[in-house]
């Protein structure tokens, strides 16, 4: 079974503590993931280890060739979505190496194709792009827009 749970409301505080612990700059506030929340509930899980949070994972239909600026609302889930954004998955040290993350990823890979999307976008940062390459992600043109060291990222997936 899974360690993966739908997200819950009094998770939030403990996502915005695991955020701010593994993203340093690139860290959002409560009410950010709150939004995500609200607007879209499928796409938000946390990761649970003997009854505490220990990562957390978001995700969203989108549309635009830009991510979603960081640490801003979207004040909705856009009525043309064209792709599926995973807007952040973040694990704290505890929760890596076991295969987390992975199944994060097929969270949203199964997520994303149920909503009807071939493609998942994603802004790698702090050196993450590693990671999402081995999970199938390649670099796009368009460019992240989060600094120098961010890097917009694409999977198509099969439907």
């Amino acid at each position: 079974m899974s360690p993966w749970r739908p997200m819950r409301w009094p998770d939030i505080p403990a996502v915005a503590a695991i955020s701010d612990a593994v993203h340093g700059a690139y860290t959002e506030h409560a009410d950010i993931y709150a939004e995500r929340l609200q607007l879209y509930p499928a796409g938000c899980w946390t990761l649970e280890r003997a009854g505490e949070a220990v990562g957390y994972l978001i995700s969203h239909p989108w549309q635009d060739d830009h991510s979603p600026a960081l640490n801003a609302p979207i004040l909705a889930i856009p009525a043309k979505a064209d792709r599926y954004y995973l807007h952040d998955l973040a694990l704290l040290p505890q929760a890596r190496g076991a295969g987390a993350a992975a199944q994060a990823v097929q969270l949203v890979l199964d997520q994303a194709d149920s909503a009807g999307f071939a493609r998942i976008t994603l802004t790698a940062v702090n050196g993450a792009d590693a990671f999402w390459r081995k999970q199938g992600f390649l670099p796009v043109n368009d460019g992240a827009g989060y600094g120098e060291d961010s890097l917009a990222m694409e999977r198509t997936i099969s439907q």
